[in-house]
């Protein structure tokens, strides 16, 4: 299929590579308190001093676009920090972190961002772009965590397109939990993220618009719930987690479900993650070592 980004495009959207910006914030309870309740846990309520569990700093460092700034898909216009891709679709590709030391309620912290990379490869519907984003998260003490989140660009859909053959889940696996993902859940989710993103709440717009069959379940809300599945089975810390997202998942109106499925090795250091849609079919998969 011939592609949409030629050399002169593709250089441009290259020349992204290097650009940081530095963010700052303040770690506080609210937030915590409220991913709480949405992953219907029965936590301590948080003070200064509380360990954030692994993945919850994605409730901080929120990008606080004003409204006139917002594109057609609810994300901010492109062309700011990351490159102006032309291509429709985004998704949360995937990501790999490390911890280095805890971050606390009541730190003053400071999220350094790089563009690492901007790479094009031809796909069976067309350009795929992914961009690559290196985080550092510093407090008072130093770095504390790395992390690299990878983004891919997709076009829109057309009618007869090939479909990705799905990979069948694992039956059995030592750790499991099943989560009904509807949309208050999801809504849930997008707020305490300031996520605009329509495929996670407009039903048209993720149909009509992104050729979609529903609301697609956030990938961070599903890598946060397999290292929820890790902390409900034990109280050792995370120190590393690298997640791919494969197949959307998409919400549930008839209470279908997600599950999520952890097997730890023999000395349960390190475990092996997976999500499966209602069908059986892989959509996540992730490994974490732990201390």
């Amino acid at each position: 299929m011939a592609t949409n980004l030629d050399a002169e495009i593709l250089a441009h959207l290259q020349s992204w590579q290097g650009r940081s910006e530095i963010f700052e914030d303040l770690l506080t309870p609210a937030p915590l308190r409220a991913l709480s309740a949405t992953l219907d846990r029965e936590d301590a309520l948080p003070v200064a001093g509380t360990e954030l569990p692994p993945l919850w700093h994605w409730l901080f460092f929120l990008p606080h676009h004003r409204q006139s700034e917002i594109g057609p898909d609810g994300h901010a216009n492109r062309g700011g920090f990351l490159p102006p891709v032309p291509l429709p679709r985004r998704m949360w590709a995937g990501g790999r972190l490390q911890w280095h030391a805890p971050l606390q309620v009541g730190d003053a912290v400071q999220r350094v961002s790089t563009i690492e990379s901007v790479t094009h490869k031809a796909g069976r519907t067309g350009d795929l772009l992914f961009v690559s984003v290196k985080h550092e998260v510093h407090n008072a003490h130093g770095l504390c965590l790395s992390e690299v989140h990878d983004i891919v660009y997709r076009p829109a859909a057309l009618p007869g397109d090939p479909v990705p053959a799905p990979m069948a889940a694992e039956i059995q696996a030592t750790w499991q939990r099943d989560i009904t993902p509807d949309d208050v859940l999801l809504f849930r989710y997008s707020a305490l993220t300031f996520n605009g993103h329509r495929i996670h709440y407009d039903r048209k717009y993720v149909t009509d618009v992104e050729g979609y069959p529903g609301l697609i379940v956030h990938g961070p809300l599903i890598a946060t719930l397999l290292l929820d599945l890790v902390r409900r089975h034990t109280d050792r810390p995370v120190r590393s987690f690298e997640f791919q997202a494969l197949r959307p998942t998409f919400e549930c109106a008839d209470q279908r479900i997600l599950r999520v499925c952890g097997e730890p090795d023999a000395k349960g250091s390190s475990i092996r993650l997976w999500a499966q849609d209602h069908e059986g079919w892989l959509t996540m998969q992730a490994t974490a070592e732990l201390g």
